[in-house]
């Protein structure tokens, strides 16, 4: 296998975490990750040797997962996924039921803003990788990132703090 092979298949793990988060089903995020592995072995010459695959395939992903929302009608809802996140099996029923509602408030959020929280909380991109990989500027991320962020906290009960001081790392 090829280099680019090579780092492609390491980055299959993330790229379907990211897409089961999306999109909540198991088989829509399989066929998303099939579509993104597809598009990135046609597009593989487009891709700079010494760049970051991961993110470039992030950025294949969120595009071909607009492109996707874009042609579904728009009635048709999608029934979450028991199986979208790995849950350990000896979690307390406390905890199962508070990723369950974490699950329910993160499907609330509009896509652009779902997108943002995932890259940087699930997928631990940085400000600057996610602002690449969804070809927004850095200003729109943390803008959406904070308002992803208090909608969380509305959705789930928490008490936003007016004022609160907002930590901020971005990495080039």
């Amino acid at each position: 296998m090829d280099d680019f092979g090579a780092q492609a298949t390491a980055v299959i793990p993330r790229l379907r975490r990211y897409a089961r988060a999306l999109t909540g089903d198991a088989m829509r995020a399989d066929d998303l990750v099939q579509d993104t592995l597809e598009r990135a072995l046609v597009k593989q010459h487009l891709w700079r040797q010494g760049s970051d695959l991961r993110a470039w395939m992030f950025t294949i992903m969120h595009n071909v997962f607009v492109n996707q929302v874009r042609a579904r009608p728009a009635d048709i809802t999608v029934a979450l996924d028991a199986e979208a996140y790995d849950v350990p099996a000896n979690i307390n029923p406390v905890d199962r039921l508070e990723v369950g509602d974490m699950d329910a408030a993160i499907r609330c959020l509009p896509d652009e803003h779902r997108e943002i929280l995932l890259l940087i909380a699930l997928e631990q991109l940085s400000y600057g990788e996610t602002a690449q990989a969804l070809g927004i500027p850095l200003g729109t991320v943390m803008s959406r990132l904070h308002r992803a962020r208090e909608r969380l906290r509305t959705v789930l009960g928490g008490e936003a703090v007016a004022g609160a001081p907002v930590v901020v790392k971005v990495v080039k």
